[in-house]
């Protein structure tokens, strides 16, 4: 055990004489390190010369009209739903339509049992003709002076009795067949041959999906911005995008939210989504001169500050804040719209990462983006 602590201090020793040995410092040593962090530590002892010494990619930029959007998150909703009642009291002795099947305005919705309607108007068809025979009669006596004129009234008003009896018996036979007052969808039919339908009891609820609107409540801050008619993109939650115009605001706001209503008429599209289904509302609100820059080229300053990098007229690098005004996500390379930039602006798009405020640089032009 003594013989291995000996040869453990041996080689101990020769370890640390080697470290002590000194070398001549090789000017090369530092060719394969990192531009980013040369930069660094030089930019923490506050003496960095660079000038034309790193390469920057930058595009020219100018300012473009955006389209300033509120986000009002919502729902579809059906324009209209209706629960189509009897206006008659019967068994029900017909259901020709199933829940979820689309009907045309006119359509057989649930048929109570004539049982005595059709005598009764037949029995008034006959009470009125008559009646008419009775005035009819009267007016000739009349014009012989053979009858009053109060006699001749009594029989005008027996026969208006009689004429407006049978279109009560008529309208009442006519009521035994409900039928869908617009197209649309049945939502749902609660009752069922043999039921016993009293007058006013639900025969089918039709729901009216052309068009479909979708409905949210707008911030009191963000009212202002809208208009009637203004444009509408609704993403549904479903995947869908779907476009429309505001066709309704309200004037009065949400006693607990504070907010304001707007419905949105949908055009009309090849799949006509659910009612109920949750949609991100973007409402073109007013104009503005923004510039589109890539999410990429986005980064903070010391304080904190959303902003980029740009170059001046003498290609020195400086920092400036933005405000974020809205996305584009329909281009692959997520761009943004952002404003606070001088225009024209040429924007650094590779290599913000390795450079600071008050570097001097080159720059290759992304010829691809300029004048975007």
């Amino acid at each position: 055990m003594k013989k291995q602590q000996l040869v453990a201090i041996g080689l101990l020793i020769l370890v640390v004489a080697w470290i002590s040995i000194p070398r001549p410092v090789d000017s090369n040593a530092t060719e394969g390190e990192p531009v980013a962090v040369i930069t660094a530590l030089a930019e923490d002892q506050g003496n960095v010369d660079t000038s034309g010494e790193f390469v920057v990619r930058a595009t020219r930029l100018v300012a473009q009209t955006f389209v300033e959007n509120v986000r009002v998150r919502g729902r579809t909703q059906a324009f209209r739903t209706v629960e189509v009642r009897a206006e008659q009291s019967g068994r029900v002795v017909g259901t020709p339509v199933t829940r979820g099947s689309r009907v045309q305005a006119g359509d057989l919705l649930c048929e109570i049992a004539v049982d005595t309607r059709q005598a009764e108007l037949q029995e008034a068809l006959s009470r009125r003709d008559q009646a008419q025979l009775e005035y009819n009669g009267s007016q000739d006596l009349q014009r012989q002076n053979l009858l009053s004129d109060i006699s001749v009234a009594q029989s005008r008003s027996a026969y208006d009795t009689a004429v407006a009896a049978v279109e009560r018996a008529r309208l009442a036979l006519e009521n035994t067949r409900i039928r869908a007052p617009f197209d649309g969808i049945v939502e749902s039919r609660p009752v069922e041959i043999g039921d016993l339908l009293d007058r006013g009891g639900i025969c089918a609820a039709v729901l009216d999906d052309s068009p479909m609107l979708v409905v949210g409540l707008v911030p009191e801050s963000d009212v202002g911005k809208i208009n009637m008619g203004a444009a509408v993109q609704a993403q549904l939650l479903t995947g869908e995008i779907a476009n429309g115009t505001i066709t309704y605001m309200s004037r009065a706001a949400d006693a607990q939210s504070r907010s304001y209503l707007i419905e949105a008429e949908l055009n009309p599209s090849a799949v006509i989504p659910r009612e109920g289904i949750t949609a991100e509302i973007l409402v073109a609100a007013s104009q503005i001169e923004a510039h589109r820059i890539p999410a990429s080229s986005l980064t903070l300053d010391d304080n904190g500050n959303v902003g980029v990098k740009i170059l001046d007229d003498f290609n020195v690098v400086q920092f400036m804040p933005v405000r974020i005004v809205g996305d584009d996500p329909a281009q692959i390379d997520g761009a943004l719209w952002v404003t606070g930039l001088p225009d024209p602006t040429t924007l650094i798009t590779h290599g913000h990462e390795i450079v600071f405020p008050g570097q001097s640089v080159q720059a290759n032009f992304d010829w691809t983006r300029e004048g975007r």
